[in-house]
């Protein structure tokens, strides 16, 4: 049996005296695809943050293919995950290409030049996210849509195992959002990538993930199969709040609205 691509065991994080994350213990195999929902608040991107290292501190274990997160030297760490932030305004003064090229640092020592191999998969990337004719446009004069494109590249670039995305699709209209996720879903399928993101959108997560993971007030209170989640007492367990399920006309999926 392979080792989980990763792995909680009991880990807590306290934060200016108060606790974010609680006691959580999970595991993910490797190509899953796993929506993390909950309330504001709830711990999602502290979560996602601790997973890359931005946070550090907190006790428990994390493991990454079957490895110690705290093990791992930063190079070697951004071989098995990369992660794709909440798009923001600001940006840096680079065109997409070079940002993509960029994420490249992976596979490079501090002053190797930039090999066939690595460009080969810049292109890939690029093309997989579909930006192709935005590849010379500086970032600063993309659109929201168009700048979480260019993220999702450059994760891509990077070839890791383990995509973690905080809310890819937020603040984009219905047409970019269902591009985002069309070409999440071809990654998954093509790549074998394993996906954890979090999401507002539950929707999105019943329809696009293989599981959910619910966390509120920092501890675990859902886990389980996204269809599960469509269930009034899993819902109020989560958001305390009373939830309407319908059932799409076309796919037959359920589909949650809130009272």
């Amino acid at each position: 049996m392979s080792e989980p691509a990763l792995e909680i065991d009991r880990f807590s994080l306290s934060l200016g005296g108060r606790e974010i994350l609680k006691e959580l213990r999970f595991s993910i195999a490797a190509g899953e695809r796993v929506a993390i929902i909950g309330p504001n608040g709830a711990g999602k991107t502290t979560l996602l943050k601790c997973l890359n290292r931005i946070l550090r501190g907190g006790t428990g274990q994390i493991r990454i293919g079957g490895r110690p997160l705290d093990s791992y030297r930063q190079f070697d760490l951004a071989r098995r995950l990369a992660y794709v932030p909440q798009a923001e305004a600001r940006t840096a003064p680079f065109t997409v290409r070079e940002s993509v090229e960029m994420a490249r640092y992976p596979h490079l020592g501090p002053l190797s030049p930039v090999r066939p191999q690595d460009l080969a998969a810049v292109d890939r990337a690029i093309e997989a996210a579909g930006i192709g004719p935005l590849s010379h446009r500086s970032l600063d004069t993309l659109s929201g849509g168009e700048r979480q494109k260019a993220l999702l590249a450059a994760a891509l670039a990077q070839e890791s195992d383990i995509l973690l995305l905080d809310e890819p699709t937020a603040f984009l209209d219905p047409s970019q959002q269902t591009e985002i996720l069309g070409m999440l879903g071809r990654v998954h399928r093509e790549r074998g990538t394993t996906m954890l993101s979090v999401t507002h959108d539950l929707n999105e997560a019943v329809t696009h993930s293989n599981r959910v993971i619910a966390l509120r007030e920092g501890a675990v209170v859902f886990d389980g199969p996204s269809d599960a989640l469509a269930q009034p007492d899993s819902l109020r367990r989560i958001y305390q709040h009373e939830f309407v399920i319908g059932v799409h006309p076309r796919t037959g999926r359920p589909v949650l609205f809130a009272e």
